[in-house]
């Protein structure tokens, strides 16, 4: 069951605020000899989750030119987090992390080789890439809790921020390099080629398992909870629902995600044409790597500097920001303060996204942070999927501009009042780790 930690008794209260006052070293899980092969890894995994996205994506518009099709291709990768996240999470609580995480990859490749085949026979039909796309978003979703899980393991407590603040970085230079190397595979390989090359990439953080000892458990102590279907699994929402503080950071990575989640990207053809900068192709490229930018360089950052402690303060003001910043990119007319923009909106999204991660692990009961991490990954990734009806649809109504106004400013009305229901949970609470409260 989730639950927050006792209350140490005031001869450890020395001992603990000593832990708390020597901040882990600078990179710290970067340092781990353990954590580092997993951390260049999943950056791996993740370009090559993306390049597929690249190279399938613009196959299945050349055949079929179905915007409807297009639009299951977003609802497909973010809807098995939304109704698999706990289940997964579940699992990874009770097996081997390092096995799920293998099978997730596995997955991610026997998908790839699929479109090869079926890419190199010329015999897709709507319904074969149906299928593939919603098994492309299972290998994702199946991969999510046991990633943390082992980061936990890598590390430890004091050091997990680091892990999961440069895990996130990672995978966000995984996702800004994706579409350029798809890109290359495209059209210096052709898609079949390509799509086979890309299962190599897979490949190294998959191999990777066989050989580290941590299997996401080996740090926690007690016997593995019972086995648990998908229904039981569903149990931590009730466990959850006394802490303030966890149920606030799922509420703010849930808001994040349905108000405006992948929706900035899919528009931003949009944005570029109407900032008006020379070549829109050439606007829309730098826009996007913009972003994507931010979110790299802002988790270097904030790694390097140490300025911003994963706490529920931290995780209130970087969702804002976020919000504020989303807000006035729609509201602009000006290229450059639009790029501006998008770049502090990078930061301040990873820093709530790492935040919201950290704090959840902290604040779970060792038999049940998978659970507790899936369930953050309903909130945080699973809502995404939602962002095409606050962003897209309605933009169809009220234009691009407006839709995405109003989305940020839902973000940022939903963000206050997530931090206020935080702050009235505080008084009585304990925090289970250092600078959660």
């Amino acid at each position: 069951m989730l639950e927050l930690d006792q209350v140490a008794p005031s001869d450890e209260i020395g001992a603990q605020a000593a832990q708390v006052t020597a901040a882990p070293a600078k990179f710290a899980a970067l340092r781990n000899r353990d954590c580092r092969p997993y951390l260049f890894g999943a950056a791996l995994a993740m370009m090559a989750d993306n390049v597929e996205h690249v190279i399938t994506y613009w196959v299945l518009w050349q055949k079929f030119q179905s915007p409807a099709l297009a639009g299951f291709e977003v609802i497909s990768h973010w809807v098995p987090f939304l109704l698999f996240s706990v289940y997964f999470g579940s699992l990874a609580d009770r097996y081997d992390c390092r096995r799920l995480i293998q099978a997730a990859q596995a997955l991610f490749m026997l998908v790839s080789a699929l479109w090869g085949v079926l890419f190199l026979t010329r015999s897709l039909r709507v319904w074969e890439a149906c299928l593939l796309l919603v098994l492309h978003g299972c290998a994702g979703a199946l991969w999510g809790p046991g990633e943390q899980l082992m980061l936990h393991d890598f590390v430890g407590r004091e050091e997990l921020p680091s892990a999961v603040r440069l895990n996130a970085t990672f995978r966000s230079l995984g996702v800004l390099f994706g579409p350029v190397v798809g890109s290359a595979l495209l059209l210096g390989l052709g898609p079949v080629r390509g799509i086979f090359v890309n299962i190599a990439i897979y490949l190294p953080l998959t191999l990777f398992l066989f050989r580290t000892k941590f299997t996401g458990h080996l740090r926690d102590h007690g016997p593995r909870p019972p086995r648990v279907g998908m229904l039981g699994s569903l149990r931590v929402l009730k466990d959850v629902k006394s802490d303030h503080t966890l149920v606030s950071m799922i509420v703010l990575g849930g808001l994040g995600s349905f108000f405006i989640g992948t929706s900035l990207q899919t528009a931003m053809p949009l944005f570029a044409q109407d900032l008006g900068a020379g070549s829109a192709g050439l606007a829309y490229g730098v826009l996007l790597f913009a972003n994507g930018a931010g979110g790299v360089i802002g988790g270097i950052l904030l790694e390097a500097t140490g300025s911003i402690k994963p706490n529920t303060r931290a995780a209130v003001v970087s969702t804002a920001v976020y919000g504020v910043t989303t807000l006035f990119f729609a509201l602009t007319g000006r290229y450059l303060i639009a790029l501006a923009l998008l770049f502090l909106g990078g930061i301040a999204n990873l820093a709530s996204m790492s935040i919201g991660q950290t704090i959840v692990q902290l604040r779970a009961a060792p038999a049940d942070r998978g659970r507790g991490v899936g369930l953050y990954g309903v909130s945080a990734n699973g809502l995404r999927a939602g962002s095409g009806f606050t962003v897209g649809i309605l933009g169809v109504a009220i234009g691009i501009h407006a839709s995405l106004g109003f989305s940020a400013g839902a973000l940022c009305l939903g963000t206050v009042a997530a931090g206020i229901y935080a702050l009235r949970g505080r008084p009585g609470e304990a925090p289970s780790g250092p600078g959660t409260g």
